[in-house]
């Protein structure tokens, strides 16, 4: 696993427009993840897609590291640290699928450049206003970089599933299955956790007093997570599952006990 693609570490690229590229990094043709050409897709577009895909995630892991680091609550802590083991891991299982798919994990591609400069961009924009605001402002600033931030890892991720289910039917498409399964039921807990817990500490300032991490919620407290529903449905083998949300999984659950009780 590479968090930072460098020369050193074997990083090569396309010279695009002013993009200098030492001749020995080039890549002049995106396309060589020759495995992907025999699943029916455009090889050289999904090459360059999984390379901003695994940029994206690398970003992620240097932006749960950052907050960790310097948020005061132990609260948000232990999230951004174990969310940010999550993350380090899905940029490895990204890396083992573009080498399954023929590609060099360490290209990065036109695409991958600028979504690199746009998770710096998240990442600065929790230091920007250091010093100058309240704790509170601080803290939220930084939580809804990583709510921002996971809504693209969850878009991706959803993505990766899609363009899984298009592929022509053999190992890699397989092995793709597998591994966006897997970690879309831990980006849907990344992106909804964020999201609601920057919606519980809204609240609370607004209206002065602490919100339980429940509120607005008509679930019953004793009612499974995402990750137990989703483990259901594979066990049930619910068509489309990796594409569900909490509640749409329950549903399809719910459906799929009661045909066969």
């Amino acid at each position: 696993m590479t968090i930072v693609v460098t020369s050193e570490t074997g990083g090569t690229a396309q010279p695009v427009g002013v993009t200098y590229v030492p001749p020995e990094r080039q890549v002049l043709d995106a396309g060589s993840a020759t495995a992907l050409a025999d699943t029916g897709v455009n090889a050289a577009f999904v090459a360059d897609l999984l390379s901003a895909c695994v940029a994206h995630e690398r970003c992620g892991a240097h932006l749960y590291r950052s907050v960790a680091g310097r948020t005061v609550d132990a609260e948000l802590r232990g999230q951004y640290e174990h969310f940010g083991e999550e993350t380090r891991e899905h940029v490895a299982k990204l890396e083992q699928l573009v080498a399954a798919a023929g590609g060099d994990p360490q290209y990065v591609s036109a695409s991958a450049r600028a979504t690199e400069k746009a998770g710096a961009g998240l990442l600065e924009s929790t230091y920007l206003m250091g010093g100058s605001i309240d704790p509170i402002t601080a803290e939220l600033a930084m939580l809804e970089a990583v709510m921002l931030a996971e809504a693209k890892d969850r878009g991706n991720w959803l993505l990766l599933a899609d363009l899984a289910g298009r592929m022509a039917a053999g190992d890699l498409r397989a092995q793709f299955e597998t591994v966006t399964a897997d970690v879309l039921a831990q980006e849907e807990e990344h992106y909804s956790w964020a999201s609601d817990t920057r919606t519980r500490l809204l609240l609370s300032m607004a209206v002065g007093e602490a919100i339980p991490a429940d509120a607005g919620s008509s679930a019953p407290a004793s009612e499974a997570t995402r990750d137990e529903l989703y483990a259901r449905a594979q066990e049930l083998d619910v068509p489309g599952r990796s594409q569900m949300n909490k509640a749409q999984l329950q549903a399809a659950v719910e459906e799929q006990e009661g045909e066969s009780s």
